[in-house]
C-alpha cells in the first residue's frame, strides 16, 4: 500500500457574514495548508471493492470521510460512464492520523480529499479539478479547499474560492485535549451572524479575528486557557475554525520554536510552516 499527504489547515482569520435559508452560514475565511500531515493509503483493487483496512476509533464506516469518497467518486463515475465502467473499481483505504479530531484543522476534510485526488488519477477517471471539488462539496464545507490546494479566500460556504497569495510563515499551533463539535458551536444563540464583508486584495495580511472564538472559549477552559497562555507571548494568536487548536503567526521559525521550548508541561504543540499549494496539487487536473 501506498501513503499519501493530507496536509492540515489553518483559517487565519473566519467571519460569519449571514446565513441561507436552509440553515448553512455564510462565512468569509483566509484558508492555509501548513506542513502537518495525515497519511493516507490507497491500494487499488480490481474486484471493485472498498474496505478500510483500519478503523478510527468513534468513527463509524458510515461517517468514515475517507470511504464516503471513495464511495461517491465511483458513484459518479458510474453516472457519467455506466454501471459497467464503475464495477471493477476498488480500493484498500488505510489512515495515519496526525491532525487532531476536532480541532479545527480540517483533518478528515483534508483525508477524504487527498482520496479523491489519488483515485482520480489511480482509476484513470480524468476528472478536472472543479469537477472534484463540486463532487467533495457534498461530503464537506472545507473538502472544496483541499482539493483546491492553494491558499484562499474561502466566501460562501467555504465552497467559493480565489486564490490568494501569503507571506512565508511560521505557526505555532496548540492542541488543547477536547474535540469540539463545530454544530455546537454554529447553533448557539450569541454567535455573531453579521460581520460586514470584507474586501480582500490578492495579497493577504488583514484581519486575524475568529468569529466563533468567542463562543469557543465560553463553552471549553481547555481552549480559554491555552489561548491566554499563548496570547501573552503573541498577542495575535488566536483560534483556527470552530477551534479547539489555537495558533500564533511567527516571521522566523526560530522564535516559533523558541515560544514553543516555553510550552508547560500540561500543554502540546508542534511548529508548522505554511505552504502554498497541496503536496499533490499537480494531480488536480485543471
Amino acid at each position: 500500500m501506498r501513503w499519501y499527504p493530507a496536509p492540515a489547515k489553518l483559517n487565519l482569520f473566519l467571519h460569519v457574514v449571514g446565513r441561507r435559508a436552509d440553515g448553512y452560514h455564510l462565512l468569509q475565511t483566509a484558508f492555509r495548508l501548513i506542513d502537518r500531515y495525515d497519511q493516507v493509503g490507497i491500494e487499488p483493487r480490481a474486484d471493485g471493492e472498498l474496505r478500510r483496512t483500519d478503523t478510527l476509533p468513534g468513527v463509524s464506516p458510515e461517517a468514515d470521510l475517507c470511504l464516503r469518497a471513495a464511495v461517491l467518486l465511483k458513484e459518479e463515475h458510474a453516472l457519467r460512464q455506466g454501471a459497467r465502467a464503475a464495477e471493477a473499481l476498488g480500493a484498500d483505504i488505510g489512515l495515519r492520523k496526525e491532525i487532531p479530531l476536532g480541532g479545527g484543522l480540517g483533518g478528515g476534510s483534508s483525508d477524504a480529499a487527498t482520496v479523491l485526488l489519488v483515485l482520480n488519477r489511480l482509476w484513470r477517471l480524468d476528472m478536472t479539478r472543479a469537477q472534484l471539488q463540486a463532487l467533495a462539496l457534498r461530503l464537506g464545507a472545507d473538502v472544496p479547499f483541499f482539493v483546491y490546494g492553494r491558499s484562499a479566500l474561502g466566501e460562501g460556504i467555504g465552497e467559493r474560492l480565489s486564490e490568494l497569495s501569503i507571506r512565508p510563515a511560521s505557526y505555532l499551533v496548540l492542541q488543547p485535549q477536547v474535540s469540539v463539535s463545530t454544530k455546537e458551536i454554529f447553533s448557539d444563540a450569541a454567535l455573531t451572524r453579521d460581520t460586514k464583508e470584507l474586501t480582500i486584495p490578492p495579497f493577504f495580511d488583514g484581519p486575524s479575528d475568529n468569529d466563533l472564538e468567542r463562543i469557543a472559549l465560553r463553552r471549553y477552559p481547555a481552549i480559554r486557557e491555552q489561548l491566554g497562555w499563548l496570547k501573552r507571548h503573541c498577542p495575535d494568536a488566536r483560534m483556527t475554525g470552530s477551534g479547539s487548536c489555537v495558533f500564533a503567526e511567527f516571521k522566523l521559525e526560530t522564535d516559533a520554536l523558541a515560544v514553543q521550548a516555553k510550552l508547560p508541561e500540561t500543554m502540546r504543540g508542534f511548529v508548522a510552516q505554511g505552504l502554498d499549494r497541496h503536496p499533490l496539487y499537480e494531480w488536480g487536473i485543471e
